[in-house]
Parts: structure tokens; sequence; C-alpha cells
């Protein structure tokens, strides 16, 4: 375990804003501009801490660094076990700086200015669940965590979303919770499992569960599902993405752009770290069936946008494409496509989240996000479609921008262990062209009508939100050596406890043979 530092980073990342959500709830209701102000200073507190955490991160390392770990339940096996690695670093990054860009530059849509005080306890509610998600590194904490971020989000889209949020809010909530059910058994029977099978002690660190626990390949196979329904669900996986395209249409643009950037990372976080790490048999023996539904999502997500009418339900459409890309490196087993589906994450994160931004956007000048009733804006406000240009080309994937770099990390990764697989998949990158260049054209060229002719250029503030989504976008696409380096590390240490406990050999491009029919290399 390396970075073990006296100031307990990783407790107050998660502690923070929590603690900032319930003076939120205590504040004066006849003061509401308080709750923003006490939202604003606790989200951007945790959002420089991450930044720090970065800047002090051992690149070298593939350990968990940081690490924080105290006794919770002691008689249970149940401790405070905190620690981040190359694989969960930027995606913390990625909430802490995400946080505070929607609460600053995201107004609620309210009638009453009294409603934002739950608006914004609810916000730091769920980057409390989410931070406390990509850094438990104990399965009860975890679970904890994972369940959390559900109510804040549930509440945000019942309460500050469009005409349809109370049905897409509860599809969303009953969704997720019935995968959670699924995991919770897992999660028990796996403890009690392994202290009958080696341990000879019950606890919930998943540092001992992977490294001292042995199952017999049955029932790992049966555990490893229970917890990969549950982030197949999070991704969302094909076929179980129905909830996704509900939830993030009516949800507000805050809700969106969260949704989008890191909750659903829940779920492709948590097949590594989870499902590859304690299960390495089980997700070895089952990578068919996620890269066959990993592909299908991609092809599927991907016409699904093209015939979208509404910008916003387009935009998460194009989502199930792109974390289908995300699966499909995952379950390749080489370290190149790891490691882009770290990155990937991130990237959409980014990408994904200023696309939402900047529909919201749209909607608060216009009032309709239909595509049919857009036309010519780049006429009337020519930076506005600039930003929405370099947003757009990043989630197609164009070289030069962060796109790029994790999708081809990913397709020339996973052509060594899935060939036909990544054959199918690079259509989607067609596709993905096909319905943004298509979309934006729509939107965008042409000769403004009377209601767009008024359409309002870019705002000061609402360039100043946009400029770290652009920053980022392209300077991990020109330079993306940084992340890279940190990434690494810790995806060859999980590669390495695969083929320990498996006895899997990660091909190398020289061992591809061209008449390999299951795309394994020797």
């Amino acid at each position: 375990m390396h970075g073990a530092v006296d100031f307990p980073l990783l407790s107050m990342l998660v502690l923070v804003p929590a603690i900032g959500s319930l003076l939120v709830a205590l504040s004066p209701r006849r003061r509401p501009e308080y709750a923003k102000l006490i939202a604003t200073v606790t989200s951007v507190g945790v959002g420089a801490m991450s930044v720090w955490m970065l800047r002090a991160f051992d690149s070298h390392s593939g350990g968990f660094q940081f690490v924080s770990r105290h006794p919770w339940i002691e008689s249970w096996g149940i401790s405070w076990h905190l620690g981040v690695d190359g694989i969960s670093l930027f995606l913390v990054v990625l909430t802490g700086v995400l946080f505070p860009l929607a609460i600053v530059g995201i107004d609620p849509h309210n009638d009453d200015p009294r409603r934002d005080k739950p608006y914004f306890a609810w916000l730091l509610l769920l980057e409390a669940g989410v931070m406390g998600s990509f850094v438990s590194l104990d399965l009860f904490l975890f679970f904890v965590c994972f369940e959390i971020v559900l109510v804040p989000m549930y509440f945000l889209i019942g309460g500050w979303g469009y005409e349809g949020r109370v049905g897409a809010a509860t599809k969303f909530f009953l969704y997720t919770m019935l995968g959670s059910a699924f995991m919770l058994v897992s999660i028990l029977a796996t403890v009690f499992i392994a202290s009958a099978n080696g341990l000879g002690r019950i606890t919930f660190d998943l540092v001992e569960l992977a490294e001292g626990a042995s199952f017999a390949a049955s029932t790992g196979r049966w555990l490893f599902f229970g917890f990969a329904i549950a982030f197949a669900v999070k991704v969302p996986v094909f076929p179980l993405h129905t909830w996704l395209p509900d939830a993030h249409t009516q949800a507000p643009t805050a809700g969106s752009v969260v949704l989008a950037g890191v909750m659903l990372k829940l779920g492709t976080y948590g097949f590594l770290r989870f499902g590859l790490y304690l299960f390495p048999e089980a997700a070895r023996w089952s990578r068919p069936l996620w890269l066959t539904l990993a592909v299908i999502g991609i092809i599927y997500g991907a016409i699904a946008a093209t015939m979208q009418g509404d910008l916003k339900r387009l935009v998460a459409y194009s989502s199930v494409a792109h974390l289908g890309f995300i699966v499909l490196g995952t379950f390749a087993f080489t370290s190149q496509a790891i490691t882009g589906s770290v990155m990937q994450m991130v990237n959409h994160g980014v990408s994904t989240g200023a696309l939402f931004l900047m529909v919201g956007m749209i909607y608060e000048r216009r009032h309709t996000r239909q595509i049919a009733d857009l036309r010519g804006l780049q006429h009337v406000a020519p930076v506005f479609a600039a930003a929405f240009t370099v947003v757009m080309l990043s989630s197609i994937g164009v070289p030069g921008l962060n796109g790029f770099v994790g999708e081809y990390l990913i397709l020339i990764g996973s052509f060594l262990t899935a060939r036909w697989w990544v054959v199918v998949a690079a259509t989607g990158v067609i596709l993905a062209a096909l319905y943004l260049l298509w979309a934006y054209q729509r939107v965008f060229h042409g000769e403004p009508d009377e209601e767009n002719r008024s359409f309002p250029e870019l705002r000061w503030k609402e360039g100043l939100v946009l400029l770290p989504f652009i920053g980022i976008i392209v300077f991990t696409g020109i330079y993306p050596k940084p992340m890279l380096e940190r990434i690494e590390p810790a995806v060859h240490d999980l590669i390495e406890h695969v083929s320990d406990r498996t006895g899997y050999v990660e091909p190398q491009p020289a061992a591809i043979s061209i008449d390999d029919e299951h795309g394994e290399g020797e």
C-alpha cells in the first residue's frame, strides 16, 4: 500500500459533501441564497482536494494509495477501508470537478427559490455517495454508497425534471434497486463462503477476499453474476438499458450531466474493481456473453440515436453506444483495452456531460429540444456553435480530441482477443459520426426561421462553465501521457492477478495467429 498520509484525504472526499448536504438542509428557509453558497463552497473544496490528490499520486505504483482503514463493525468484519489506484483515480477527480461546475453553472428550474435547499442538499449527498463508491475497499461500505446514490437521483429527477419526470424517476429507481438486490445476496454469500473456504473468519475487505479467498468454479460464477447484474443495470448494458433514455430526457440538466458524467461509471468501474478482481475465472469464462452484449449495445445505441427527434434523447442513446465500447475493452482482457476503457470512462463523462450541458442551454433559450424546431443556430450564435462542434467531435472520436485516444486503445487492444467483435464494433464509430453530424447539420446549419433568429449567443458565465470541459477534451486528446502513465500500473497489476488465478496469458501482437478462429492469441 502506497501513498498513506496523515491527513485522511479520502475520508474527507466522502464526508465533506455529506456534511455539506446536512448544512444545506439546516440552512434558513427564508434565505435560499445560503443553500447555493454552502453547496458551492463544499463542492469547490472537494474538487480542490481531488485535484491535490491527483498531483500527489505516485504514477509508478499500481497499488492502492492514500489508504484509510478503521474498524467500523468489528464483530462483522466491516471496516472503513478506502483507497485509490490508477483505475479509480481519474473517476474521483472527475467527480470532484464535475459537481462544482454543475452546482455553480446550472440553476435549478424553480418557481419558488425556497426549493433550492433540497435541490442542493440532494446534489451534495449524491456527490458523497459517488465518491464513496469509487474509493471503497470494503464490500459493505461499497454497497451502502452504491445504494445511497439512488435516493438523491430519484428525488432530483422526480422533483426538478420535466413533464414525464415521475415515471422516469420511478423506472430508474426500480431497475437499479432490483439489480442491487442481486448484488447484496452475492456480497453476503461471498463473505460467508470465503470465511468457510480459506480465510477462516468473516471479512468484507475487498483486498483480503480477492487475494486470500478461493471459490469453486461454479460457485464463483454464480457469485460473479450476482454482482454483474447490478453493474449491468447501472452501466446500462443492453437489454437492461431502457431506463436510461427516459431518466436522461426527464432529468434536470445538472442531473443529466452528473448521471452521464460519473453515475453510469459505477457500473463499468464495478466490473473492473469487483468483477474481474474478485472473480477472475468467472469473468474470463463469461466474456463471450459480455462482449456480445457490448457490441449489440454499440450498434443498437447508435441506430436508436439516429432515429431520435429529441436532441437530449439522441445524446442519451449515444451513451448506450459509448458505454458498450467500455464494456468491450473491459472484457477483452488485455492491458491496452482495459487502459482504454478506464480512460474512456473519463472521456465519456467529460464529452457527454458537456453535450447534456449544452442541450440544457438550448432548452433554456428555445423551450424545446425537438430537432425539427431548431435551425440555423450557427448564424445567430457562432461561438455557441463552435463550442458545440468541439464537444460533438470529441464524442465522435476525432483524432486530436480525447474521445479518439480511448476508443483507439479499446479497439486495438481488443483485436488481440476479440477480433470479430471488434470488426462489428468498429462500425459503431461510423454510425456515431452519422447521427451526431446529421443532428448538428439540422440544428445549426441553414437559415434560421423567425423563432430561431433571436437565439442568444453564449453568455460569459456559460462559457466559463464550458471552458474546463473543452480544455480537458483538447489537452487529453493531444497529450494523454499523464493519464496513461497513472492508469497503466494498476491495469498491469489487475491483469497479473487474473493470470495468477486463472493461468491466463495476455497475448502479444506477434503471437496472434491469423487463422485463430476464436480470436485469442496463443
